[in-house]
């Protein structure tokens, strides 16, 4: 039986920008893979009293679900914590999110952000995650793997703890999947050179493939790995 994997992601499009290629590649080798969003992903682009257009959450999960079909995902799960707001929400309420993920998917591996970035919801969804799979009896999650976003990880410039990668993935031949799943958040993808343009991406992919010897590859911070 292949093995489960779940992605928790903080919005909608950083489940592609982080993992996309791999989460492609899993699923063409027959593994069951999830994809689930912590955040409503756009409050905090438009001022206080000048909510977003009627229908705009939803509009972008609807987009998030089609990514995660354009990757192969086996199913997907949404929850609308206040973006950029994470940390006006008590902890266990994101933690209790993610568990129930983790006993509806069983997953063996989970893939989420990494600590050190400068946004705050990325920072406590990593911490979130690692409190709802602590390795207790009965929990199924035996990998843990943080990944890097473009125009998060990177602008923290190492302040906090730095991104240190040790896990490659060869994407190789998903890296198209990834940035055509990433083109369907219309509002996400912007010009060269923004870290979230395709080329940017492209760059990023050939940039770890050659560290790891391999034409491209995403890059993951190994957390937690029993066996």
């Amino acid at each position: 039986m292949a093995d489960r994997v779940l992605v928790v992601a903080a919005h909608p499009d950083d489940e592609v920008l982080g993992c996309g290629g791999t989460l492609a590649r899993l699923a063409r080798e027959g593994h069951e893979t999830y994809v689930g969003i912590l955040g409503e992903g756009i409050t905090s682009r438009h001022a206080a009293g000048d909510p977003p257009p009627a229908g705009a959450v939803d509009a972008l999960h609807a987009t998030a679900r089609k990514a995660a079909d354009r990757l192969g995902a086996r199913d997907f799960f949404s929850h609308r914590l206040p973006d950029n707001r994470f940390d006006t929400v008590p902890l266990l309420e994101v933690v209790r999110v993610v568990e129930d993920w983790v006993a509806r998917c069983r997953p063996a591996a989970l893939y989420t952000h990494h600590a050190g970035d400068v946004n705050v919801d990325h920072v406590l969804t990593h911490r979130a995650v690692l409190t709802a799979t602590r390795p207790i009896s009965g929990c199924p999650v035996r990998e843990v793997f943080a990944f890097e976003i473009h125009s998060s990880t990177e602008w923290a410039f190492s302040q906090f703890a730095p991104f240190r990668p040790n896990v490659f993935v060869d994407i190789g031949d998903t890296l198209d999947d990834k940035i055509a799943a990433l083109r369907l958040y219309e509002g996400e993808v912007r010009p060269f050179p923004h870290p979230r343009s395709p080329e940017a991406l492209r760059a990023s992919a050939q940039r770890w493939g050659a560290a790891a010897g391999v034409s491209a590859a995403e890059a993951f911070e190994l957390v937690r790995w029993v066996r």
